[in-house]
């Protein structure tokens, strides 16, 4: 059975590099990027199922990222979970078009419930 591929963006190590972790032991593959400039390009060129968004980014205001992700056609129907320390960009990324948009903590201890939510919703 092959595994559902999982786009994750992300610049600070944690709680990326933790829910790379997680995903893994929840079965999924995942392919890294750590600029949201590239995001709607690698998500053309890997087809995730979801995409998880880190909203905070030196390089490129994620919110933007996603509402190209939603402007494409080849990318508008990937289910997008952001996620942020950060409650005024929370805000931003679902008006951008992310599906949920969660705090840094609870994606970490409610990761299965907002995977199957996301996956619903789409």
């Amino acid at each position: 059975m092959t595994q559902p591929l999982a786009l994750l963006l992300y610049e600070k190590l944690l709680p990326g590099s933790q829910l790379v972790n997680r995903l893994q032991d929840l079965g999924w593959r995942v392919h890294v990027i750590h600029d949201g400039s590239t995001l709607e390009k690698a998500a053309e060129e890997h087809k995730p199922v979801l995409v998880f968004a880190d909203l905070q980014s030196t390089k490129h205001p994620v919110p933007s990222a996603i509402q190209g992700l939603r402007q494409s056609k080849s990318t508008e129907h990937i289910p997008v979970i952001a996620f942020t320390s950060d409650e005024a960009l929370t805000k931003s990324a679902v008006e951008a078009g992310a599906s949920l948009a969660v705090s840094e903590t609870a994606i970490l201890q409610h990761l299965s419930q907002f995977i199957d939510q996301a996956l619903s919703d789409f």
